[in-house]
C-alpha cells in the first residue's frame, strides 16, 4: 500500500467514523428525548415487541462482543490486512455508532403515552436531559475522546505510526466512580420529558446494561494494571458516585 493510498484510506475511513457516530448521537437524542416516539420503524402489533427486543439486545450483546478478545480480532475484517490492527479502533466506533443508530431509528413505536412533561416542568426535564448528556460528555473526555471517536485509529494509519491508546482513566469525573460513561448513560434514559412504555423497556435494558457491562471493562483492567487499578477500586465506587472527589497520589492515579 503506497503512502498516498494508505492517506486516502484514513480519511475515508475518519470521515466515515464521525459522521456516522455524530448522526446516531443527534439520532439518539432526538427519538429518546421524544419517549421513542419518533422513531422511525412500522413493524405492526403483536410484532413490533419482538422486533424492538431485537433492537435492543443487539445494542449489549455486540457491544460486549467487539470488546473480547474474539471480538477484537472481529474488528480486524473490516479493513486491509496491512492497516487492520491499527484502524480497529475506529472500526469500532463505526460498528458502535451504528448500532445505537439503528436501534433508535428503527424502533417502531407503541403510540402509547403515558405522561408528558407540561409548562415549566417540560423546561425543567429538557434541562435535565441535556445536562445527563453533558455528564457524558465530559466522560467522554476524560476517558480519552480520541479513542472515545474512533479518531485514534485512523490518524495513526494516517500518519504511518502505530495505534496509541490512552492510560487507564483515574481523573476528572473518574474520580467520583469508575465508570461515568456507563452512570451518565443510563441517566440519559431516566430523564426523558415523555414517558412510554418503550421508554420504560429502553431505559430498564439499557440500565441493567450500564450496570453489567463494565465488569469486562474492569476484568481487563485487572489484566493490565494489576495493583494499580485495585488501588485505584479500593478508593472510588464501581457504579453509584461518591459524594466527593477520591484522592489522588502519583502512585495510584498518575496519568503516565
Amino acid at each position: 500500500m503506497t503512502e498516498m493510498s494508505r492517506r486516502l484510506l484514513a480519511l475515508a475511513y475518519g470521515a466515515g467514523c464521525h459522521a456516522i457516530f455524530g448522526l446516531a448521537a443527534l439520532t439518539m437524542v432526538v427519538v429518546m428525548g421524544s419517549g421513542m416516539t419518533l422513531a422511525l420503524g412500522r413493524v405492526p402489533e403483536p410484532w413490533n415487541w419482538v422486533a424492538n427486543v431485537a433492537l435492543l439486545l443487539q445494542l449489549p450483546l455486540g457491544h460486549s462482543f467487539l470488546l473480547s478478545n474474539r471480538g477484537r480480532r472481529a474488528l480486524t475484517w473490516f479493513s486491509p490486512r496491512a492497516v487492520a490492527s491499527d484502524m480497529a479502533p475506529t472500526v469500532y466506533v463505526i460498528i458502535a455508532a451504528l448500532q445505537v443508530g439503528a436501534l433508535f431509528a428503527l424502533w417502531s413505536p407503541s403510540g402509547v403515552v403515558w405522561w408528558q412533561a407540561e409548562g415549566t416542568l417540560f423546561y425543567v426535564f429538557v434541562a435535565l436531559f441535556l445536562s445527563t448528556w453533558g455528564l457524558l460528555g465530559l466522560s467522554t473526555i476524560n476517558a480519552g475522546l480520541e479513542l472515545q471517536s474512533g479518531f485514534n485509529g485512523w490518524s495513526a494509519v494516517f500518519f504511518g505510526r502505530r495505534v496509541r491508546y490512552p492510560d487507564m482513566p483515574t481523573t476528572g469525573l473518574f474520580r467520583f466512580t469508575r465508570n461515568p460513561i456507563y452512570v451518565s448513560f443510563a441517566l440519559t434514559t431516566w430523564t426523558v420529558p415523555v414517558w412510554t412504555p418503550d421508554q420504560l423497556l429502553v431505559a430498564m435494558v439499557l440500565t441493567a446494561y450500564c450496570v453489567l457491562g463494565p465488569i469486562l471493562k474492569e476484568a481487563r483492567y485487572r489484566r493490565i494494571h494489576g495493583e494499580r487499578f485495585e488501588a485505584y477500586a479500593r478508593d472510588v465506587p464501581y457504579f453509584v458516585p461518591r459524594l466527593t472527589p477520591a484522592p489522588r497520589s502519583d502512585r495510584t492515579f498518575s496519568d503516565s
